[in-house]
């Protein structure tokens, strides 16, 4: 198991990133021009993506969203006009069927990032990371799963009061429930925690499934944030 405070990758099954699998629709939104460029001509090589749109800031990256209805936004979060944030939570609020957001940031610890687990996204990767993780992170993410740094999860939790609206239904969750809760908040994949149950990926996936809405989270990472602030996983848990 990776260790608590460092990042964590989850893992795809083959039927996800076979070679039979759909590219994944990729629209890169960063105000660097030499990085969206540099990004889009290592990306466009690697197996199962497709680059189909660049936005140099946050204003341009909802209108590029909305046009070309892409599978996962790589997303910059210090852009003008609008930040990466923003241009997030305005994505996940004005669409049934948002696109993936995958923040790529510098830091680990920027503020910025916990602001955008915040927000909705489904995780984030460092700028500096070798292409082909960064290019593992947007198929992880398009396949549902959530790409998370333990450290700021920690950070996003810490930062916010915890309300009575997100304290976790204990009653409501099965055993099995909390034991994939657990399993997803130390970051473990579907495929993971299947293997780690002994039970089929798609058992995983209905039990994924069946405490996002008993929780009332939004996506994954909302779900660990709530297992985080109602004290069932504490800062350093592993399995």
């Amino acid at each position: 198991m990776t260790g608590p405070d460092s990042a964590v990758a989850a893992e795809t099954d083959t039927a996800t990133t076979g070679p039979a699998a759909a590219p994944v629709t990729l629209l890169i939104a960063d105000d660097d021009e030499v990085t969206r460029s540099g990004l889009r001509t290592l990306l466009v090589a690697q197996p199962q993506i497709t680059v189909v749109g660049e936005a140099a800031d946050g204003v341009e990256a909802v209108e590029q969203a909305r046009l070309l209805r892409p599978d996962v936004i790589l997303m910059d979060v210090r852009m003008p006009r609008r930040n990466g944030i923003e241009a997030t939570r305005q994505l996940l609020a004005e669409s049934l069927d948002p696109p993936k957001v995958v923040v790529i940031t510098t830091f680990e610890n920027d503020d910025y990032v916990t602001a955008a687990l915040s927000a909705g996204a489904s995780g984030f990767v460092l700028k500096r990371r070798p292409v082909r993780q960064i290019a593992e992170a947007v198929r992880v993410v398009a396949a549902g799963e959530t790409i998370l740094f333990p450290a700021a999860l920690r950070r996003m939790v810490t930062a916010r009061p915890l309300s009575s609206a997100e304290a976790l239904p204990r009653a409501a969750l099965t055993g099995r429930e909390e034991a994939v809760l657990r399993m997803m908040a130390t970051g473990q994949s579907n495929a993971e925690i299947a293997r780690a149950l002994t039970v089929s990926l798609e058992t995983v996936k209905t039990h994924v499934g069946n405490v996002l809405s008993k929780l009332g989270a939004q996506n994954r990472t909302h779900a660990v944030v709530i297992a985080y602030e109602s004290g069932l996983v504490m800062p350093g848990f592993t399995t």
